[in-house]
C-alpha cells in the first residue's frame, strides 16, 4: 500500500509501539514520511525503537512509557498528541500469556485483560476518532487474535476479550466508512515477536504457522479499507478449519494448541 502519508498522514499513534508487530508498523508509516507516537509500557524497548526510527527515516518520534489499563491512559496519550494531526491509530496491546484456568487466576489479573483489551481500545478509538471523522479522513487498526474465534480453554477471558475486539472493528467500519475513516480488525495467530520468544512459546507448531512481524503490518495496511475484518494468511487455513466446526470440536482444538504452545509448565 503506497501513499500512506497522503491517505492518513502526517501523525500516527501506535498503542505497544516498542517491540514486535508495533515495530514494523512503525517503520513502515515512518518511511513514507509519517511521524509517530508510540505507547508502552517498558521504557527501554520504547526508547530504542524510536532512536531507531529517527536515525533511519528522519520523522518525529514522540514517546510515552504508560501502563495502557490505567483509566486516564488514552487521556494521558491524547495530552501528547494535543495540536497534533493524528491520522492514523494502531492499537496492538492487548497480549496475555498466562495459560491458566480462569477460575485459578486472580481477578485483579483478569481485570487487567478486560482493561487493555475491551476498555483501552473504546478509550483510544473514542479519543482519536472524532477528529478523524471531522475531517474526513483516517485509519484505525485494531489488532486481535483467532482465539476470539472459538473461545479457549486456559484464556477464557482473553479470548472473550478479543471477541469483542473484533465485534468492535467491524462496527466500527460501517460506522466510520461514510465519513472517509478506514477501519480495520487485523487478527493475528502465533507470531514472531521478541515478547514470544521471551516467553518461550514454541514457534514451530505444525498446524499453527508462525508470522513474521513485517508480513503482519504488511497484509493489515494492504488490507485497511477494503474489509472489515481480515485473519493474516499465515492463519487463515486454520481459520477456515475452525469455523467448519461445531462450537465443542473448535474450542477444544483451538485450547489444545494455545497449551501446546504455551507448554505444560506455564505457571504464572
Amino acid at each position: 500500500m503506497t501513499g500512506l502519508k497522503d491517505r492518513y498522514g502526517p501523525w500516527a499513534v501506535i498503542a505497544g509501539g516498542s517491540e514486535g508487530v508495533g515495530v514494523s508498523f512503525a517503520r513502515k508509516f515512518a518511511a513514507d514520511g509519517i511521524n509517530l507516537v508510540l505507547v508502552a509500557r517498558k521504557p527501554e524497548p520504547l526508547a530504542e525503537t524510536a532512536e531507531a526510527v529517527r536515525a533511519e527515516f528522519g520523522v518525529q518520534v514522540r514517546t510515552l512509557s504508560l501502563d495502557l489499563t490505567l483509566p486516564d491512559a488514552a487521556a494521558q496519550v491524547g495530552a501528547l498528541t494535543d495540536g497534533l494531526e493524528v491520522g492514523m491509530l494502531v492499537y496492538n496491546a492487548g497480549t496475555d500469556n498466562v495459560a491458566r484456568d480462569m477460575l485459578d487466576r486472580s481477578l485483579g489479573g483478569l481485570e487487567r485483560v478486560i482493561a487493555l483489551n475491551v476498555l483501552g481500545q473504546t478509550r483510544f478509538v473514542h479519543q482519536y476518532g472524532p477528529a478523524m471523522r471531522a475531517r474526513g479522513r483516517g485509519g484505525i487498526i485494531l489488532v486481535g487474535s483467532l482465539l476470539a474465534y472459538a473461545g479457549g480453554g486456559g484464556m477464557s477471558v482473553y479470548a472473550a476479550a478479543k471477541s469483542f475486539s473484533h465485534t468492535l472493528a467491524k462496527g466500527l467500519w460501517y460506522e466510520m466508512r461514510p465519513h472517509g475513516v478506514d477501519v480495520l480488525g487485523l487478527v493475528l495467530s502465533a507470531t514472531k515477536t521478541p515478547a514470544a520468544y521471551r516467553l518461550g512459546l514454541k514457534m514451530d507448531d505444525p498446524v499453527i504457522v508462525a508470522s513474521e512481524p513485517d508480513v503482519v503490518a504488511q497484509e493489515g495496511l494492504d488490507q485497511l479499507g477494503k474489509v472489515p475484518l481480515w485473519v493474516v494468511s499465515d492463519a487463515a487455513d486454520f481459520a477456515a478449519h475452525i469455523k467448519s466446526l461445531s462450537d465443542a470440536e473448535a474450542v477444544a482444538l483451538v485450547s489444545r494448541s494455545a497449551q501446546e504452545m504455551h507448554g505444560s509448565d506455564n505457571k504464572a
